[in-house]
């Protein structure tokens, strides 16, 4: 008799690191430039070979790492692919400040990119700010230099210009998703869950490039408490992945349906949607151990599927309260 699956338990809460005593933490100011100064490596001399110039290097203050503050030519330096895409309006309201108090004064982070790229660097949070210094004309940019490649997948975290909403945050890090499986498909996927944040937001990104109008935030809420980062190697995970976002969609398919039947009752609401989404989840009042996410996509598809609107009354949508609209996307 085969052993029963273990119940899935969704990935722990990010703690907020706890307040710590005044200057107990990193480095004294003299410490970060130690005689005889800080080696960048490989990292300073690509700055050279750019045609950069390399202003100074010290050691982080927190970390002791090495750090570099470098002018490089625009030309050597693109964004990382996997960010979001670039908000025409927002980069030109950069420009227009930058313009106005004719100063770059927040350098975009670089770090070296990989081999057989077109340029010599990437930023993994400065694609806006390098797109209103493009509009500019300008001949160079302030970079801060990272040694560190791994800092191109920490994008989430580093990308402060403008608050991700859902799509734009699970589009990234899919994106991130398979920047890693083009370095190596063989590390396990739960390595990366610094990266990647949440586990329903690799399945969403997923949904989002098959369906860009997908209503995610309709889903993320159930998938949150059931998806989990796994123990395989991201080359084989990714096919759990989008088997997973095959199953959403098709819950979603089923969904719009009962929605478009409800519409033709003449019930009228922002929030349709995640009124069928919380009727079908077989989650709602599980307080202890949930079950697999594949078995909850499924429950709810087929409970989708025989979805009765007949008894759907328009009190019921006003008890609702709220919830995720419907073009959350």
């Amino acid at each position: 008799m085969a052993a029963a699956k273990k119940p899935t338990r969704a990935a722990p809460k990010r703690k907020t690191p706890r307040k710590q005593k005044a200057d107990s933490a990193g480095l004294d100011p003299r410490a970060c430039l130690p005689e005889g100064g800080v080696d960048l490596g490989e990292t300073g001399e690509a700055v050279t070979r750019a045609g950069g110039v390399l202003v100074g290097a010290y050691n982080d203050p927190l970390g002791g790492r090495p750090l570099g503050i470098a002018i490089l030519p625009v030309g050597a330096i693109e964004p990382t692919p996997f960010q979001r895409d670039l908000s025409d309006a927002h980069h030109k309201r950069l420009a227009e400040v930058i313009q106005k108090t004719a100063r770059f004064l927040d350098p975009v982070i670089a770090i070296t990119a990989p081999k057989g790229s077109p340029v010599a660097f990437w930023t993994p949070n400065g694609r806006h700010r390098l797109e209103a210094m493009r509009r500019l004309g300008a001949k160079s940019i302030t970079a801060l230099v990272v040694p560190d490649r791994e800092v191109a997948w920490q994008i989430l975290a580093l990308n402060t210009e403008k608050a991700h909403n859902l799509k734009e945050r699970a589009s990234e890090v899919i994106r991130i998703y398979r920047g890693l499986l083009e370095e190596d498909g063989s590390r396990a996927e739960n390595g990366f869950a610094f990266y990647l944040e949440d586990p329903a937001l690799v399945t969403l990104g997923v949904c989002y490039e098959q369906s860009p109008r997908f209503a995610g935030g309709a889903y993320h809420p159930v998938l949150r408490r059931v998806d989990s980062f796994r123990d395989e190697p991201i080359g084989k995970a990714i096919k759990v992945r989008e088997k997973l976002a095959g199953l959403t969609l098709e819950v979603e398919k089923n969904v719009a349906a009962a929605v478009q039947k409800l519409r033709e009752k003449g019930l009228t609401s922002p929030y349709l949607r995640s009124f069928v989404v919380a009727r079908i989840n077989p989650i709602r009042w599980i307080q202890g151990d949930l079950p697999p996410v594949e078995k909850v996509l499924e429950t709810m598809r087929d409970k989708a599927a025989r979805f009765n609107t007949e008894k759907v009354r328009q009190e019921d949508l006003a008890r609702m309260g709220g919830g995720v609209p419907d073009e959350d996307a």
